[in-house]
Order: structure tokens, then sequence, then C-alpha cells
């Protein structure tokens, strides 16, 4: 009982000077220090706090399945990796759909497209919208992981995760925010539904592209920390919290192709505080995950 107030006595000084999250960090080290490493308590760690800079890809990497938990194998797994990726890069060159001066983004995409048997016949043909929505994130991604190889392959399984984890909860996430909008702050919602703006808010933007293209990658990778580790809801709250922030931006506006216009193109100024209240707002919602041992 003393332990449990002298850390909540440390955590509320840290927080004062200016160290939130030197706890946290300590205790992901120490579960990094695991051989093998356990994928639960990365969960949720990952759902808990924001995870530190320096150890996100690598969190990111093991909850993607990129590489596996044990430590021992992560450099041979990489190297395999790697290897893959130089042998689809190569075959897209022979066939020339790739050349030295095409855009990394792009390359992901091509190498993505033959690796899922989706690359189409010829360069010609136009893009699907899930091709945009690859692009979207992969230019999010390039951002935030220097590495091109970890990039692609990040890129690759967080896209697959979508396609395929959240396949059948992705659709229902804009009826999910009316809901909580509803809870919130019914006469926002009467407004938006009154200018007809409710079926033609960016879900797609929001939802499909994982905010990528609207929220800049310093906090999207806060916003990506909770969809990698396993909640895709946490997508509804960040939609939430810009409806909320902008309220009296929106109310201003009676027109739904004005109102989709700008929430297209929010400040960048305070997103930062945007993902936080979002994240308070999940938590105070659907709960905080429990203890890590």
């Amino acid at each position: 009982m003393a332990e449990d107030s002298q850390r909540n006595f440390r955590s509320v000084y840290y927080e004062k000077v200016g160290f939130r999250g030197v706890e946290e960090k300590k205790s992901l080290e120490i579960l990094l220090k695991d051989d093998r490493l356990d994928i639960e308590k990365l969960c949720t760690f990952s759902q808990r706090f924001p995870l530190p800079s320096m150890y996100r890809i690598l969190v990111w990497k093991v909850l993607l399945g990129i590489i596996p938990p044990h430590h021992e194998s992560h450099t041979l797994v990489m190297k395999y990796r790697t290897e893959q990726y130089r042998d689809v890069y190569h075959a897209l060159q022979v066939i020339r759909f790739i050349k030295d001066s095409t855009p990394q983004v792009e390359v992901f995409l091509r190498m993505h497209q033959l690796e899922s048997g989706r690359l189409p016949r010829n360069l010609a043909f136009p893009l699907e919208p899930e091709d945009e929505v690859f692009l979207a994130i992969a230019k999010a991604m390039e951002e935030v992981v220097e590495d091109n190889i970890d990039c692609y392959w990040l890129v690759s399984s967080f896209v697959n995760q979508l396609n395929n984890k959240y396949k059948d909860s992705l659709p229902q996430l804009p009826k999910v925010l009316e809901q909580y909008l509803n809870v919130e702050d019914n006469r926002l919602l009467a407004h938006l539904k009154a200018c007809s703006a409710v079926s033609k808010l960016p879900y797609n933007l929001w939802f499909k592209k994982c905010f990528a293209g609207c929220l800049p990658e310093s906090s999207l990778q806060r916003v990506w920390d909770k969809v990698i580790s396993g909640s895709c809801k946490i997508l509804v709250f960040v939609a939430l919290e810009i409806l909320l922030t902008f309220k009296m931006k929106i109310m201003a506006l009676t027109n739904a192709e004005k109102i989709t216009q700008f929430l297209e193109n929010i400040p960048q100024d305070n997103t930062d505080a945007i993902v936080s209240k979002a994240i308070d707002l999940w938590h105070k919602h659907c709960g905080t995950p429990v203890h890590l041992v």
C-alpha cells in the first residue's frame, strides 16, 4: 500500500515537472526485456499509454506480426523480410512498373498490389479507392518511419489489419459516432442533421484512411498506437472530439458541403490536444484496459 502511494506521488510529481510518462517508459522497457515478448501485455500498454517514439516502430512491428515475439528471431526474420522486399522490387523493375524516379509511396503500392495478386495489367489502369487509402496511409507512415523496408512492411501489414481484422467494424463507425455525438452534444448533432451533413461527413478520411492526411504525424501516431494494438473504435472518438472542438465553427456553417470541406482541412495547431481529449473520451465511454502484470 505504501509502495502504491509512493508510486502515485512520483507519477503526479513527474507530470507536474514535465516528465509525464517516465514510469510508463520504464514499464515498457521491462516488457521489452522478456525473451519472448508478451503480445497481450504490449497491447494493453499501447491501449493505456502513448508509445515512446524510440520504441514505437519495434512495438508496431511485433503487434502487426512483421517480426515474431521471440527476440532471438528478430534479426533473421527481418533478413528474410529484406530479401522479399528486394525480390518484389526487382520484379516490378523488370516488368517496368517502377523505375528509379517512381515516388516511394507508389513503389510501396505496386509492391503491395503484386504481393496481394491485385497488380493491374498496365500502368494506365486508374487507381481503385482502396489504392488511394493505401497511398494516404503510406504517405503518413513515410513521415514516421525512416527505413524504407520497415516502412513498407508497416504500411502493408497495417492496411491488411484494416481490411481483415476491422473489415466488419469500420463500416459501423459512422453510426457509432452519431450515437456518441448524441450523448455528448445533441444540439450539434441536430444542427448537422438540419444541414443534411451527417451522411456527408468525411468518413473515408476519418475511418478508412485512419486520419492520414487529416492529422499531422505527431498526433496521428498516437491514434495509430491504439488501432494497431486492437481498437479501431478510437477513430470514433477522434472524430467526435474534432466535432466538439470545432463546434462553434460548424454551427456557423449551414451548408453540408462547406461543413465537410472544413472538416477535411481542420487547423493543425491544436491536434495534439484533440487527440488527448479523444483518448480521454474513449476511456470514459469504453473503460481503461487493466493491469499489465
